[in-house]
């Protein structure tokens, strides 16, 4: 009787010491993340030349699945003109709101995952002067965002994400009652911090 009662205590407070080690490793659901870098464009409009830029996000995430989550956040993108159908000097500066779905796997035998993004944009382009002056305005428009890089543990939850993202905006500028579309499309190389919590 005695050897049963061992056997099944110890069974028990291996089954707790599993259950209480899986707690430990389990990942926080949520996190926030800061990222920029270095924007390239890969469309100029009509007589338009873009020089390499700069833009930045600041996202939310929720993992709900292993391997699933969603993002939101609201994001920034300027690309200089030096020549465009404004003139010459111009800011072309994108800002606004993602929101999308993400799919992240560990590399096998590492805590490194690779992940890929796709998202929806909900975004304008301004247009400025040399001064900053506004002087032209898309208004809002749906655009979409694709990404992938890799997610590295720090520690203390802390994650580093360097990776390549593309966004491609389309939004019609009027100009003396003529519309010029305006493909803002640029590729992005970028490092993220995030914090999960």
């Amino acid at each position: 009787m005695k050897t049963k009662a061992s056997i099944l205590l110890a069974l028990v407070l291996l089954i707790s010491t599993n259950g209480f080690a899986q707690d430990l490793v389990k990942e926080k659901k949520f996190g926030f993340e800061l990222n920029g870098g270095a924007s390239f464009a890969i469309s100029e409009p009509d007589d338009t030349h873009f020089l390499p830029g700069f833009g930045f996000e600041g996202v939310l995430h929720y993992t709900f699945t292993k391997n699933f989550g969603i993002y939101a956040g609201w994001g920034y993108n300027d690309l200089f003109a030096d020549k465009s159908f404004l003139g010459t000097d111009k800011d072309f500066e994108e800002t606004g709101y993602i929101v999308g779905i993400q799919y992240m796997h560990p590399l096998e035998n590492t805590s490194i995952k690779p992940f890929l993004r796709t998202g929806i944009l909900y975004n304008h382009i301004e247009i400025e002067d040399n001064d900053g002056n506004i002087i032209k305005d898309s208004g809002h428009g749906v655009g979409i965002q694709i990404a992938t890089g890799v997610d590295i543990p720090l520690g203390s939850n802390w994650h580093l994400s360097p990776g390549i993202k593309v966004n491609c905006l389309s939004r019609d500028i009027t100009m003396e009652s003529v519309k010029q579309t305006v493909d803002y499309r640029y590729m992005q190389v970028r490092v993220g911090i995030m914090k999960k919590f």
